[in-house]
């Protein structure tokens, strides 16, 4: 990871994960799992962790939005994409909600832990597969 990368990533509210991240901790995340099952895993673990509220559901869609309370404001998109039948991808956008232009790292530690705790839940498969 480059020098102006870190930079960037250090004056953003906003962190994502996808396929091809030039960081590797946020690339996206495969479970060996079906998509329905990953789904639920994301929705039960977001709710048991305290200061998060899943706000909406989109099965359709494989998204869901989730407010942050506390220790800071923040907005979680979830993103569950079915690649294969028992191959299922997760994606995390968090953005802090603050009036400085930096977070600190907040919302890459909130997708960090979430991909901790998903690692340790479901069966995980390996981060950026296609890239």
């Amino acid at each position: 990871m480059s020098f102006m990368n870190k930079l960037k990533d250090f004056f953003s509210t906003h962190q994502e994960t996808r396929e091809n991240h030039y960081n590797p901790d946020l690339k996206s995340h495969y479970y060996k799992t079906t998509y329905k099952n990953a789904l639920q895993s994301v929705k039960s673990l977001i709710e048991q962790t305290p200061g998060m509220t899943v706000t909406s559901v989109s099965e359709d869609r494989g998204e869901m939005s989730v407010t942050i309370d506390s220790p800071r404001k923040a907005f979680l998109i979830v993103t569950v994409v079915s690649v294969r039948p028992f191959e299922t991808a997760v994606d995390f956008t968090a953005t802090t909600n603050t009036f400085l232009p930096t977070d600190f790292g907040y919302s890459k530690k909130i997708i960090l832990q979430l991909y901790k705790k998903l690692d340790s839940k479901e069966n995980f498969v390996g981060t950026g597969k296609s890239s």
